[in-house]
């Protein structure tokens, strides 16, 4: 099962006097993960360290440390979590003693899980763009719908007879909600993906 973050997390911990923080917040695109990354990372502090996973994409950076030591280990436990459309950023601040490799390791690895673990999240559930036109009469019965259906509205158009939307809909959801439509149109609204 995957999940993914409901809102932003922070963990904060102190190993051997180095100071450790992971914030991980939920991200859709590549974009918004490194614009978090850049927001949320402190220049003064010694590393920021970070991973993200977005479906089959993902990327992460050592900023500094041994190489392996630190955005392996958060993009690990991203995915040791089970969690999916996050960045997490870890940030050091030196302590002045040396962790060596495999703390470095345990460190990174271990505030990333941490703060992961804490997080509030819920079951992703994959959806699919569908384009669906439903006429003036049923949008407000039909839109109080949207909520059974796990239905997103991306976009909306208000035509001569009714609204066209760009939806976002889980695809086991489709059938179900595509016989709701026309049972409630009365066979004008339509669905295409």
């Amino acid at each position: 099962m995957t999940y993914v973050l409901v809102g932003e997390n922070t963990y904060e911990e102190e190993i051997k006097k180095s100071r450790f923080i992971a914030i991980a917040s939920p991200v859709d695109t590549v974009e918004q993960a490194m614009a978090f990354i850049e927001k949320r990372s402190i220049p003064d502090a010694r590393h920021n360290c970070w991973a993200y996973k977005i479906g089959d994409n993902y990327r992460f950076s050592d900023d500094g440390e041994p190489g392996g030591t630190a955005g392996r280990p958060i993009l690990q436990a991203i995915e040791g979590q089970e969690c999916d459309f996050v960045a997490v950023l870890v940030i050091r601040w030196f302590g002045g003693i040396k962790l060596g490799t495999g703390g470095l390791v345990r460190a990174y690895g271990g505030a990333a899980a941490e703060c992961l673990r804490t997080a509030r999240k819920k079951k992703y559930v994959p959806t699919v763009p569908i384009e669906c036109f439903c006429p003036y009469a049923e949008i407000d019965r039909f839109k109080a719908r949207f909520d059974d259906f796990q239905v997103r509205i991306e976009d909306e158009e208000y035509g001569a007879e009714g609204v066209l939307w760009k939806l976002q809909l889980p695809e086991e959801q489709i059938q179900q909600f595509e016989e709701s439509l026309q049972n409630m149109s009365s066979g004008q609204g339509w669905l295409k993906s």
